[in-house]
């Protein structure tokens, strides 16, 4: 699977409630050369930001913060975004998150089955818990529970289980940012592998 889009796929307009056209700074023109060569194109979030200089870099020190975290097991932490994003109904964020999960190597079919986990059996124990945590921390106001965070804690240990609750936390931010700036997936997931479908490919959705 590449991480760059076929060459011959067109430009595409940017769904954005702001200007479309990323202002010129030294930290634009750094950020979007860095997307371009990862990538293979410009994130939209960047586009949306770009217009707020001290936002643009507060958001991108946060993801060079997040990329450095390892104590969670990156399926679990692909399953806990895609819960968050599915939920707030960010359709830039499933798309992009599918992407980047097929990546991990994480079961395709799993997050397939995000949006309706309770019914699925391909989930184990500790899957369900830490999607039910994502669901429970994104809520307003938030219903995680003591017996919930208990069994967490127990079975991936303090530190994962902080990295855990950040990690929600952080995809409400990108999530709920995207979504009010108006952004719509991207095309990440057409360059998968394995095809997004079912109910993952239909959220956001009227």
């Amino acid at each position: 699977m590449s991480s760059t889009p076929n060459s011959s796929t067109p430009p595409r307009p940017v769904s954005t409630r702001v200007s479309a056209e990323l202002p010129r700074t030294l930290t634009n023109r750094a950020m979007a050369a860095f997307s371009r060569w990862r990538y293979g194109a410009v994130l939209d979030p960047l586009v949306a930001v770009g217009h707020h200089g001290k936002v643009t870099r507060t958001y991108a020190l946060t993801e060079l913060g997040v990329g450095g975290w390892k104590a969670l097991d990156p399926g679990l932490k692909s399953l806990a975004v895609m819960a968050v994003s599915v939920q707030i109904g960010c359709t830039w964020c499933v798309d992009f998150g599918y992407f980047e999960a097929q990546h991990d190597h994480v079961d395709p079919a799993k997050l397939h089955d995000v949006p309706a986990w309770r019914s699925s059996e391909r989930f184990t124990g500790l899957e369900r818990d830490v999607l039910a945590l994502a669901e429970a921390a994104t809520a307003t106001p938030p219903t995680v529970d003591d017996a919930l965070a208990a069994r967490l804690t127990e079975a991936l240990g303090a530190e994962a289980f902080t990295e855990l609750v950040a990690i929600v936390a952080v995809e409400n931010l990108r999530s709920r940012i995207n979504a009010a700036m108006g952004l719509t997936a991207q095309g990440f997931s057409d360059r998968c592998e394995v095809p997004m479908s079912g109910p993952l490919a239909q959220v956001g959705e009227a």
